[in-house]
């Protein structure tokens, strides 16, 4: 690669529940720290202040020290933009905000108003400048900011159940999901006015369906397809909490899911045993319940990545996943190619891909996977 290109690492769903965050980027902060430029979701909020909501499904407070811990990570750019960003209310999520920004993170997709929800941050590193933004599909009631209230930035979809026999009451039903056609259009809008003032534009979507495998909603595909076209160079996809494949439109990538990275995730009995807790675990029945572990999430979601794209003047030149694993302990690592976690990772990606009809290939370069449209 020549000397006029930065790489970016991006990384899954961020929520450390622990004495010492900064534990959780002990096997991969050397990797994350060898890039330009670091991404991530945040899944939390970072305050000591407010009350949960009622809408909130599953809420933890994080510590406002997990801040640094991203930074001191190499993970400079936060997206905010998700399901939990208003669990503790408005004073919670200005608390993230300005806790982030007292550590020199850089949050995106969330603010006090729409306007600042939906303001790019950009990044310039080596005279290259990358525009950030980021949007969430997955919305408790009244989470999405507005003119006068803080939240996140909009990406709203629909749901439309279709009966597919119907003169067969009470049969399977078939799921078709729109985009809301207003964020749509505010979404490419954003995208092509970061583009005039970045060599890089990279979006975060906060979406899809989670636990449930390789499935990857139409909404998602028209909404991936339209940022796409309005100029973004890819899109990462977060939320799921199992990895998604991998698909290229107009030769960009689009990751519906990159999966979790640093999070923990205790469960009691009392919680394992709470009508919210089985309705999501009965999306995965491989998920089984380990009290003593930091990591209850089903079996799959030990399979994670980091993507790793390469920029120049020109955008975007290459993209790279890095395979991760995550145990029992909820700390990530980067398996070696000769290390079988390499390989299921891998794998996977390529299963989940082909499963939903997407042409993509991944080729072992190094310890990286080269991933390119097949």
């Amino acid at each position: 690669m020549s000397a006029d290109h930065i790489s970016l690492i991006a990384v899954g769903d961020i929520a450390p529940d622990r004495e010492d965050p900064a534990t959780c980027f002990d096997r991969s902060r050397h990797i994350l720290k060898a890039h330009d430029i670091g991404f991530c979701q945040l899944e939390m909020n970072l305050t000591e202040r407010g009350s949960r909501l009622p809408q909130a499904r599953h809420a933890v407070r994080g510590k406002p020290s997990i801040a640094p811990a991203l930074v001191n990570a190499g993970l400079e750019v936060v997206s905010v933009a998700g399901n939990h960003c208003l669990d503790w209310g408005q004073e919670s999520l200005q608390d993230t905000l300005d806790n982030l920004r007292k550590a020199h993170a850089r949050p995106v997709g969330a603010g006090h108003n729409i306007l600042a929800a939906r303001q790019r941050v950009i990044v310039e590193r080596k005279g290259l400048r990358v525009a950030f933004l980021a949007y969430c599909s997955i919305l408790p009631q009244n989470y999405w900011a507005d003119e006068l209230s803080g939240g996140c930035a909009p990406m709203r979809a629909f749901t439309h159940y279709e009966q597919i026999e119907h003169d067969q009451p009470g049969t399977p039903a078939r799921i078709q999901t729109f985009p809301h056609r207003g964020d749509l259009i505010a979404m490419q809008s954003d995208i092509r006015a970061a583009r005039e003032q970045a060599d890089s534009v990279i979006v975060s979507h906060h979406w899809g369906i989670h636990f449930i495998p390789a499935v990857v909603a139409d909404y998602q595909r028209d909404v991936g397809y339209a940022a796409i076209e309005a100029g973004a160079d890819a899109v990462l996809g977060h939320h799921a909490h199992i990895l998604k494949g991998v698909e290229f439109h107009l030769g960009k990538p689009i990751f519906y899911s990159l999966g979790n990275f640093a999070i923990d995730l205790w469960i009691d009995k009392a919680h394992a045993e709470s009508k919210s807790f089985k309705e999501i675990q009965g999306l995965n029945p491989d998920w089984v319940v380990d009290f003593d572990s930091a990591y209850n999430f089903p079996p799959a979601s030990r399979r994670s990545i980091a993507v790793k794209l390469n920029i120049t003047k020109k955008g975007l030149i290459e993209t790279s996943i890095l395979p991760v694993w995550i145990d029992r302990d909820a700390v990530p690592e980067f398996p070696k190619p000769g290390d079988p976690h390499f390989a299921e990772v891998v794998n996977y990606m390529r299963e989940i891909s082909l499963n939903q009809g997407f042409a993509t290939r991944f080729e072992i370069k190094g310890e990286e996977v080269i991933v390119t449209e097949g």
